[in-house]
């Protein structure tokens, strides 16, 4: 079945269009995979806002012609999927992490704002902790000095307490005798 070539044209348009909204493109060899582990790839990619398109290479270096990720067009050989998004967290992860699980599926770099990726350097930028992660970790050390100064001072308000009750009671007792 071959597809003419205002599809072809139409497709590469697309993906262009595509691409130039998104902060980060990884490509990855995907021989292997089944059409179950595809679509659940697919399916978590979409979760954090990411996808994978599946096209062929001529195609895909067609359009990545005169955007900022044109320098990927050198992974381009064999059965690639191009997995893009705005968040490079979200999809370093995601793809990390099934390549992990999947040998099929084999990442071969990426290109962000900041840059080329190597593998190497996709797996640094998955394993960092999320924005969310490093919100909680930051409210978590700014809450912790005065959760400290309180804790203090209700253990300084317990000890004087415990202090001017028995001091106060031989006071009472005495004025009774």
């Amino acid at each position: 079945m071959s597809v003419n070539r205002a599809a072809k044209e139409k497709e590469v348009e697309e993906l262009k269009a595509k691409l130039k909204a998104e902060e980060i493109v990884l490509v990855t060899h995907n021989q292997g995979l089944t059409v179950k582990q595809v679509t659940e790839f697919r399916s978590k990619l979409r979760k954090e806002g990411a996808s994978l398109k599946v096209v062929k290479n001529t195609l895909a270096r067609r359009a990545l012609e005169g955007t900022k990720f044109a320098d990927v067009s050198k992974f381009l050989n064999g059965p690639t999927g191009i997995v893009s998004a705005k968040d490079p967290l979200a999809a370093a992860r995601v793809t990390y992490n099934f390549a992990k699980d999947n040998d099929k599926l084999v990442i071969l770099g990426a290109l962000s704002a900041d840059g080329p990726l190597d593998p190497a350097a996709i797996k640094v930028l998955a394993l960092l902790p999320s924005l969310d992660a490093l919100r909680g970790k930051l409210v978590g050390l700014l809450q912790a000095p005065a959760a400290q100064l309180a804790r203090l001072c209700q253990a300084y308000a317990d000890k004087g307490g415990a202090a001017a009750p028995a001091a106060a009671a031989p006071a009472e007792a005495a004025p009774a005798t």
